[in-house]
């Protein structure tokens, strides 16, 4: 568990759970409502609100695997909270309140969030976009020097999503669902050995996991400059690259 960071008025918690999930935790002060992305399990999530004092208002879901919904319904139990989630995967979420699509907008407190579709991982995957706080919850669409595999899309919906990504200011933060970070980033090099930012990238990595601290969330500029997925020029490269990541 982390102390929460503030941006532009929210406060971000950044909660461990299983194996290498993050489960995040975003409070608005000024009208006291606390939000959960993608909540794996729920009594750490249940503590860790209790402990500030915090009361758990919504659950936003980005798509429907397991490990991002398995605390829906004990948390709603507990909090009487609204989940929302991706329409097209309700069949596979039966806990969704809300149902979103792209383009609409979900809010947290006077905090707007647009939803954004972004397919591939799974095929109905969303992510939750604060532009006014340059705030993105991807789920497991981008991660640190990666990018989700593609179970249920194509590598021309992940090339465009990536490319979405990209063109977001450099300072957005990116906070995605697992510490997949030392992993991608000893990949990362045999893709661009010759990369020194993602050279240095990786000992900055490898020196912050040493000490177990969390290398997440991420932001923009660094993807720009380190991540293989996100600097490929073509959907055909980024599924040469996938591929590669897939059986390494």
């Amino acid at each position: 568990m982390t102390t929460p960071k503030t941006t532009t008025g929210l406060e971000i918690l950044r909660l461990p759970v299983l194996s290498d999930n993050y489960v995040w935790l975003v409070h608005d002060p000024a009208s006291q409502a606390t939000m959960v992305v993608d909540p794996a399990v729920s009594e750490p999530v249940l503590a860790a609100a209790s402990e500030r004092g915090w009361t758990i208002t919504d659950i936003w879901n980005t798509h429907w695997h397991p490990d991002h919904t398995g605390g829906n319904a004990d948390i709603r139990a507990a909090t009487g909270c609204t989940i929302t989630g991706p329409a097209t995967e309700s069949e596979r979420i039966p806990t969704l309140d809300r149902l979103v699509r792209g383009g609409d907008t979900v809010m947290l407190g006077s905090h707007a969030a647009t939803v954004w579709d972004v397919p591939a991982h799974t095929a109905g995957h969303i992510a939750f976009h604060f532009a006014d706080d340059q705030v993105i919850f991807v789920g497991d669409t981008l991660f640190a020097m990666g990018c989700g595999r593609l179970f249920e899309g194509t590598p021309a919906q992940m090339f465009n999503n990536m490319q979405r990504f990209a063109a977001l200011d450099d300072a957005t933060r990116v906070y995605c669902a697992h510490e997949y970070t030392l992993s991608n980033a000893r990949f990362a090099v045999t893709v661009e050995p010759d990369n020194p930012a993602l050279r240095q990238r990786l000992l900055d990595v490898e020196a912050a996991r040493a000490a177990n601290q969390a290398t997440i969330p991420t932001d923009i500029g660094l993807e720009r400059a380190t991540n293989p997925f996100f600097r490929a020029a073509s959907a055909d490269e980024l599924a040469r690259i996938r591929a590669l990541k897939d059986s390494a």
